[in-house]
């Protein structure tokens, strides 16, 4: 075995037997989903974000992909694709750091200080720089929106036993109520 393919699993395993909710793609140790919480004291406390991580073959000497599968309002973070400003993440990574500093430290700093002097998302640094308050007002919005247990859950995948049970209690509940629209 690799010494690669030992640090991976071993940074892997320390991952799922921490508290954090991991979810392997095709018990894959290489991809991965897990869920964020966003940081207390931030516009993001109380959003839930499923984030999708992939090693490269030369993890741990180069850092692991990562990727926001629902929206966030941030200046280093893309919109559309979630994927997190690569330059942001290369500057502080070390192969001295495993995946739980992923989680522990580099999200919740970079949701706690962005840095609008090198967006991938220009609106969010425009607004964040000159309109802080509305700034806040907006990626609170997107929590509310796109960041909720509810929403998470629902993305979760479709062989996923749990998301028929809810799709099943939804159709219930909309059966129950229908009558009153």
């Amino acid at each position: 075995m690799t010494s690669t393919k030992r640090r991976i699993e071993t940074d892997v395993m320390k991952l799922l037997m921490s508290d954090y909710e991991v979810t392997l793609v095709n018990d894959n140790m290489r991809e991965f989903y897990v869920r964020f919480y966003g940081p207390q004291e931030t516009p993001f406390a109380g959003g839930i974000w499923k984030i999708h991580v992939e090693l490269q073959a030369d993890y741990p000497y180069k850092s692991p992909s990562i990727g926001f599968m629902n929206k966030i309002f941030h200046p280093n973070i893309d919109e559309l694709s979630g994927s997190v400003c690569l330059d942001v993440i290369n500057q502080t990574w070390s192969p001295m750091f495993d995946m739980i500093n992923i989680f522990e430290v580099f999200l919740p700093q970079l949701l706690r200080y962005p840095n609008p002097n090198d967006p991938l998302n220009g609106e969010a640094a425009a607004l964040m720089m000159r309109h802080p308050k509305e700034y806040e007002a907006k990626v609170k919005e997107y929590v509310q929106r796109f960041a909720t247990k509810e929403v998470v859950d629902a993305r979760t995948d479709p062989d996923d036993k749990e998301e028929e049970d809810a799709e099943m209690s939804d159709i219930g509940s909309i059966s129950e109520d229908g009558g009153d629209s």
